[in-house]
């Protein structure tokens, strides 16, 4: 009888936490709301003195992966500061969902939980489902894709008990050797990277989850990664009004409930000298509120990176960032303190304790819209399998088939004889790929090689002599490096080994990494046929292994230029 009641007890949450999920999508649209009398935020803004209002402007850092009196410290902060929301960062799903339901019992009035969820909630969080980088999508053709996975995405952030995602990334990447941005743009291309963008944020908040288009106004063009130091974007008003905010632009008149500010060094928007544009009213007041309209939730980027923290130390920017116009002051380097400085400030000005209120008002908003003021805890179980479920992994192969792109040769380039001899050589890797398995079973009379990315130059020397035995030859490039740089760390060995082999007119060759990365492998143009995949997963391996064998058609188009010879939207489609 006990697990009779126990059972029912579940269901009954379970079902609780199904409506929780689906009913803001039935909701007007964030920024709709905004506009709307609400009771509820009334009823919660009059009851906070200055110091509890200030404090809803702050979210602080949460973790599952450093342990217990970590989360205790955080448990403190939210008790002790009322903050108004957490960012998490790496971690389990089963540990975070606890730890939300521990947290919010914590908190006064219900936190907004958020995450960098660019490519799904498996960017933070182990045993979870990642969609392709925002690269792999640019080479997408089929936006209605990508909106299906940002409604995919929603519900595994409304299943752990988020209501905000810190995504999607809307910079242009057209520096090929940017350090931080580069394989999180949808690409190059302005009108590509705001359409897929749209899509993908369309399809979240669709779902009723809060969304947020980064790094305003474009942090694509750098070469200074901003976690670091202060970048400096150099151009024009008219260059960057023209390219780099055209998508926040779009994304804005299309209903982006949130933006986030980049760390940037803007001369052109404002001219105080190493004053970040997280920092600037110029910019984030006059600029993105003002001369664009945007009604939603700004939101600083870290305010504990480098490039802030470098010239405004001790608090000051946490004060500047309020002062220019943010409403969200994410990961500050000690809140408590920045609580109190904002209250000081509001206190002695009207118009600063104004902008307060109403930017209170704002936040209270977005958590009534996500349905915080109905907070339910969430359910635990069976939590792994929801967030793992076919359909989502289904849509990951949908978009993988998409994205792959044929920079050279036809169908009868790549798929060669499976009569004949065939050499099979994964090189980046120390083991047998499933690229590798999945054409030997095409393949009949194969041989399967590795070529580590260091391998001795006498041991390449020696297979180069081994290939002449065989009719023809597939190469995978793989790079397993949790971040797909733009360089590959291949030794010159191994790279001029790429390049003999590629100049034989039997080789076809399939990159697994950035399609930058085919700069710096001059000669591979020569090969019978090459295709660019763009990022090393499981579902990719298997989407080339059906192009080359005529199992799909490719379409994915090459969303960025890598050199006169493959520029973008560069990609046959057979």
């Amino acid at each position: 009888m006990e697990i009779c009641k126990k059972n029912v007890r579940w269901a009954l949450v379970f079902i609780i936490n199904l409506i929780a999920i689906h009913v803001s999508a039935q909701k007007e649209g964030f920024i709709s709301s905004l506009k709307q009398q609400n009771h509820w935020v009334d009823s919660v803004f009059r009851k906070m003195n200055r110091k509890k209002k200030v404090a809803q402007l702050f979210f602080v850092r949460a973790h599952t992966d450093k342990g217990l009196a970590y989360e205790d410290s955080v448990a403190k902060v939210i008790e002790s500061e009322n903050i108004g929301g957490l960012v998490f960062f790496q971690g389990g799903p089963v540990r975070q969902a606890e730890l939300i339901n521990r947290y919010q019992k914590l908190a006064g009035v219900p936190l907004l939980i958020a995450m960098d969820g660019e490519w799904g909630v498996g960017m933070r969080l182990d045993s979870t489902t990642s969609f392709p980088y925002q690269m792999t999508l640019g080479a997408v053709q089929d936006n209605a894709l990508i909106y299906k996975m940002g409604q995919q995405v929603a519900y595994d952030f409304k299943r752990l008990g988020m209501q905000m995602n810190f995504g999607p990334d809307m910079d242009i990447n057209n520096n090929p050797n940017n350090p931080v941005i580069n394989y999180r743009s949808f690409g190059d291309n302005k009108y590509n990277v705001a359409a897929k963008g749209i899509a993908y944020f369309k399809g979240m908040q669709d779902e009723g989850l809060l969304t947020t288009a980064k790094h305003f106004p474009g942090h694509g063009d750098t070469n200074v990664d901003s976690h670091l130091d202060l970048p400096l974007l150099p151009f024009n008003r008219q260059r960057l009004e023209s390219l780099e905010e055209y998508p926040f632009r779009e994304a804005i008149n299309a209903g982006i409930s949130g933006v986030m500010i980049a760390h940037m060094d803007i001369p052109a928007l404002d001219s105080t000298r190493n004053l970040p544009s997280t920092l600037s009213r110029p910019i984030v007041t006059g600029d993105l509120k003002d001369s664009l309209g945007f009604k939603g939730l700004v939101v600083s980027d870290a305010m504990e990176m480098k490039a802030v923290i470098k010239y405004f130390p001790n608090g000051e920017a946490d004060l500047k960032a309020f002062l220019a116009g943010n409403d969200i002051i994410e990961l500050s380097e000690n809140s408590a303190r920045a609580i109190k400085m904002i209250r000081k400030a509001a206190r002695k000005n009207k118009t600063v304790n104004d902008e307060l209120n109403a930017r209170v008002k704002k936040i209270l908003t977005a958590k009534y819209w996500t349905g915080l003021d109905h907070y339910h805890e969430t359910v635990i179980e069976h939590l792994t399998d929801d967030l793992n479920r076919s359909s989502e992994k289904e849509l990951v192969q949908q978009l993988s088939d998409g994205a792959v792109t044929v920079l050279k040769g036809d169908a009868a380039d790549l798929q060669m004889n499976p009569l004949q001899k065939t050499a099979i050589i994964s090189i980046g890797v120390k083991q047998p790929t499933i690229f590798q398995h999945g054409l030997s079973e095409w393949y009949a009379i194969s041989t399967l090689f590795q070529v580590d990315k260091d391998t001795p130059d006498a041991v390449l020397k020696t297979l180069l002599e081994t290939l002449k035995q065989y009719d023809q030859v597939y190469i995978s490039i793989n790079d397993t490096r949790a971040r797909p740089a733009s360089k590959l760390d291949y030794s010159n060995e191994v790279k001029l080994f790429i390049d003999e082999v590629a100049a034989r007119s039997n080789t076809v060759i399939s990159i697994f990494a950035n399609a930058y990365t085919i700069a710096g492998l001059p000669g591979i143009e020569k090969c019978r046929a090459l295709l660019v995949c763009y990022q090393m997963t499981d579902e990719l391996q298997y989407s080339a292994v059906k192009v080359i064998t005529r199992q799909i058609h490719p379409t994915g188009r090459l969303p960025v230029t890598i050199n006169a010879l493959f520029t973008t939207g560069t990609g046959s489609h057979l």
